[in-house]
Formats: structure tokens, sequence, C-alpha cells
């Protein structure tokens, strides 16, 4: 593997690491898999979570767990951007559509869904 490039930003920026747990069926998390490839992405998702302040986001799976990184600004502020989220265009249509593949309670926002990660170990 050559591993993964990285955008460069002129400053600082926070990151959020989270997971949420697919259901495990083969066939669903082929579908899942390609509703997030590039030619399937909906332009409303992708354009909405740049106008809360998010300046990349990636999501890796293995098995039926997904790992997502998200880098911010420094003066992002996490709750009050997922709020924003939830209201713009599609995005509870979304919401629903990939509920179908994730574990997760019927009605769940994203950010009620992905789960924070706590940063145990970094190489100093």
């Amino acid at each position: 593997m050559d591993g993964y490039r990285v955008k460069e930003y002129h400053g600082p920026v926070k990151r959020y690491c989270q997971t949420l747990d697919l259901k495990n069926d083969p066939e669903l998390i082929a579908e899942y898999k390609r509703l997030h490839s590039e030619e399937y992405q909906w332009a409303e998702i992708r354009e909405g979570i740049r106008a809360v302040g998010i300046l990349e986001m990636e999501i890796y799976l293995i098995d039926n767990r997904l790992f997502m990184i998200v880098e911010t600004p420094l003066d992002f502020d996490w709750d009050t951007a997922m709020a924003r989220l939830a209201t713009l265009p599609r995005q509870a249509e979304w919401e629903a559509a990939v509920a179908h593949f994730q574990q997760c309670l019927p009605g769940q926002t994203s950010a009620e869904k992905w789960r924070l990660m706590e940063r145990i170990f970094r190489l100093y």
C-alpha cells in the first residue's frame, strides 16, 4: 500500500475521529460504498459539509466498521456545525437513506450516529 496523500493547509487545523458500524451484510456494505463513490455522491451533501466549515472528511472501512477523519479550522464548533448541517438541503433525506445500512436507531442525525473517538496515543 502506498498510503494516502493529505491536504496541506496554511495553518493548524483540528481533527475529529469518529466510528460507526454498518450492518454486517456484504451486499449492504457494497451498496453503501457505491453511494459514497465519486460517481454517486450527492452534491448537496458535499456542499453542506463544506458550508458548515469542514475542510476535509475521509471515511475508511474495514469489515463493517467505518472510521471517519474530519479536519476543521481551529475555531470550528462541532455541536453548532452539526446542528446547522442537519437543516441543510437533502441532509435529512441522506441520513434516512444511509440509515438503512447503518447500525443506528431510527431518526438519528449524523451527529448522533457517529461516535467521537478518544485519542490514546500520539507520536511526538
